[in-house]
């Protein structure tokens, strides 16, 4: 297989790496949110919440991304295939992390917020300064975890018409019949980036503060 086959595959897979990266920023934040609902004694905010995460967690990615990209043409949202794949892939890690978080939440030290309403930090600042900090660092191999397997379900964003790492290798196998060689070197990119994410990961754990007892 020629270098320039290769070099093609890399800049397909700086696609699969920035949608998958925007889609899991989007898809914490989300999920932070959902998970808040989900600890709210509210039943008008947990019952939404739980809706959500049963669907995302319970429908196939590729289902989900069907859906979108044809469901928002029919309500009047026309929107690149990018955008569509992003908002799949956003709303599906949304759910998975919302579990982990909503885990991470629970598990917050009840002394330690009992401590900060005492000295007179209101509900919001207790869970920007205390309880979002530390779930973060109890869940954090988790929400790694997560962006991993995010970065590999990336290659279903093809049935939207995303050329990604994926797709790309498909294209040049039909072109050049060299299936065996193609996708070994797709698998490898797929391996060295989940690599890189797992080592960043890593380094990234050990200087989070530890959780207070």
């Amino acid at each position: 297989m020629s270098f320039k086959l290769f070099e093609l595959l890399l800049q397909a897979s700086i696609y699969t790496v920035t949608i998958s990266v925007v889609s899991i920023l989007i898809g914490f934040a989300i999920a932070i949110l959902l998970s808040g609902m989900l600890l709210s004694q509210r039943r008008h905010l947990m019952l939404p919440a739980q809706i959500f995460i049963s669907f995302f967690r319970g429908v196939p990615l590729l289902v989900q991304l069907l859906l979108i990209y044809n469901l928002l043409p029919v309500i009047g949202i026309n929107v690149p295939s990018i955008v569509a794949a992003i908002i799949g892939l956003s709303l599906c890690t949304a759910a998975y992390q919302a579990e982990n978080l909503r885990g991470g939440f629970a598990s917050v030290p009840v002394g330690l917020v009992e401590s900060a309403e005492m000295v007179g930090l209101s509900p919001s600042q207790i869970f920007r300064r205390i309880k979002v900090p530390i779930a973060l660092r109890l869940t954090f191999p988790a929400l790694v975890n997560e962006a991993i397997l995010i970065l590999k379900a990336s290659s279903l964003v093809s049935v939207v018409g995303i050329v990604e790492l994926t797709r790309m290798a498909q294209d040049l196998a039909g072109s050049t019949f060299l299936p065996l060689q193609l996708f070994a070197s797709a698998g490898l990119i797929y391996l060295a980036i989940n690599w890189i994410v797992a080592l960043a990961g890593g380094l990234i754990e050990r200087r989070l503060p530890g959780v207070p007892r």
